[in-house]
């Protein structure tokens, strides 16, 4: 009775064995879940998108409205890729408006090589031919050379991956153009350099809707118009 004990007891340790045996072996040959890593964003500029903060933490807040968005442009829910296309919008635009407002009081004042006069809102359709054909194209030139480098090339098999899209990599705004230098290559400074270009830029965008309104209810140029209301 004692050998059968013992023989049975090493049948049992044998059978727990290779029962494990067989378990380790399944789970060894089981496909493991897929686990997908959080995405790694590299900084752009100094600027990480932060999902938590008002427009994913993009410089342009000033004291005292601070984060002003009435309209809700910038509200929880709107994606990355919206936000910096609305932000992209916002930039370019202001800069042609800081242009556009120089513009108005130099062309005013300077008769220029084509003797064009009168209200900036009149001279577009004073300049010849060939000068308007040349502005149209070089202004089609620049806009094609920036959405080379921040929009994503179109996909036309699956044309809704790309409509819309900027490049991951790309921070509004900065097309490489900076002739003079002037990008600061601190983050914070470049935040502060970026709130004020965009201050400045809605200003001028305010400012050029007035002078271009004033001279469609008047027909008047801007110094005549102050001219006029002096007397």
């Amino acid at each position: 009775p004692s050998g059968n004990t013992v023989r049975m007891q090493s049948s049992i340790h044998s059978t727990t064995e290779d029962e494990a045996t067989e378990v380790a072996a399944e789970a060894a040959a089981a496909p493991l879940p897929d686990i997908v890593p959080e995405p790694v964003v590299a900084p752009i500029n100094g600027w990480v998108p932060n999902e938590s903060l008002p427009c994913y933490g993009l410089p342009g807040a000033l004291a005292p409205t601070g984060f002003f968005d009435p309209l809700g442009f910038a509200q929880s829910g709107i994606t990355l890729n919206e936000v910096k296309r609305n932000r992209e919008a916002e930039v370019m635009h202001g800069r042609v408006a800081m242009l556009a407002t120089v513009g108005y009081f130099a062309g005013e004042a300077i008769s220029g090589p084509f003797n064009i006069h009168g209200p900036a809102n009149d001279q577009l359709q004073q300049m010849p031919a060939p000068a308007f054909a040349f502005l149209t194209l070089s202004i089609a030139a620049a806009e094609l050379r920036r959405a080379t480098i921040g929009w994503v090339e179109p996909d036309f098999g699956d044309w809704t991956k790309t409509l819309w899209k900027l490049r991951d990599n790309y921070y509004p705004g900065d097309i490489g153009f900076d002739p003079l230098g002037l990008k600061p290559t601190n983050a914070k400074d470049f935040a502060n350099m970026q709130t004020k270009e965009i201050q400045n830029g809605r200003l001028a965008m305010l400012g050029w809707a007035g002078m271009c309104s004033q001279e469609l209810v008047n027909h008047r140029t801007i110094l005549g118009t102050i001219d006029f209301y002096q007397k």
